[in-house]
């Protein structure tokens, strides 16, 4: 792991792995008006049961489990840096498919939203096959891409019953027919700097698609004040990391996860 200015050594067993849902068919861009959300959000939240998570979610809240340590190892190395600068905003990513960044992102949510001091939000910014609304039992319909499509004021995306207090979730939405774009666009500057402002009790983590398949991921990154990579055993070659450090820049590497070690 020398490549890296910082690695945190992370070790998840090898049936851990994240199974994120098929991409729907991709539909035309729409926009729905604010008020549509209100009934939506609310039957949303209601149907939603913490029975409802993932059972790979009960890594971090589970003391009895191997890994409980490691989530909170992480979680200190992000709420109490060594340096000056406190960054804020993460994205959690990989340079290929099937890392498990989403259970890594989801998991890392919970165990800062464990400490005394912090809330965490948690972004699905993985418009071509969102995961973390299926992880904690959450519908899918709306999200992010509705905030970039329109004018849809971002409180009404937010979902606070996530069955994890001071965790709050932003899902994908449906996803859309150009994510490069919607991604590239204006508009998620504004998403992001809004986020900073109206939420600075909170660190926030976008979980992303791996960089080789989807270019959005490296110009996300920029926008953002450090990169979680998460690599699995035997996955990524090591040519393929070290072209998505060269294309995020290596400065912006906070922390590296070795997930699913034998």
């Amino acid at each position: 792991m020398g490549l890296f200015r910082k690695a945190v050594e992370f070790i998840v067993p090898l049936g851990n792995r994240t199974k994120a849902s098929p991409l729907k068919p991709e539909r035309e861009a729409h926009v729905r008006l604010a008020e549509d959300f209100n009934d939506e959000k609310d039957n949303a939240e209601a149907l939603f049961d913490n029975k409802l998570w993932d059972p790979r979610l009960k890594i971090s809240t589970d003391p009895m489990s191997p890994f409980f340590e490691s989530f909170r190892r992480l979680r200190v190395s992000i709420l109490y840096p060594t340096t000056d600068h406190k960054p804020r905003t993460f994205l959690v990513t990989s340079a290929v498919p099937n890392e498990g960044k989403g259970f890594i992102c989801a998991n890392l949510g919970i165990a800062i939203s464990q400490d005394m001091e912090h809330h965490a939000l948690i972004v699905d910014a993985d418009f071509r096959r969102p995961s973390l609304a299926q992880l904690f039992g959450l519908r899918n319909e709306f999200g992010l891409v509705d905030y970039l499509q329109g004018n849809v004021d971002l409180s009404f995306l937010i979902r606070k019953k996530t069955g994890q207090p001071k965790l709050s979730i932003i899902p994908c939405g449906t996803p859309p027919p150009n994510p490069s774009e919607l991604i590239g666009s204006s508009r998620m500057v504004t998403f992001i700097n809004e986020l900073r402002e109206r939420y600075q009790d909170r660190i926030i983590l976008f979980d992303s698609p791996p960089s080789i398949v989807a270019s959005e991921t490296s110009v996300l990154a920029k926008q953002l004040d450090g990169v979680i990579l998460v690599i699995r055993h035997g996955a990524a070659k090591k040519e393929v990391v070290r072209e998505f450090l060269d294309n995020v820049g290596r400065e912006k590497i906070y922390a590296v996860i070795y997930n699913a070690c034998p």
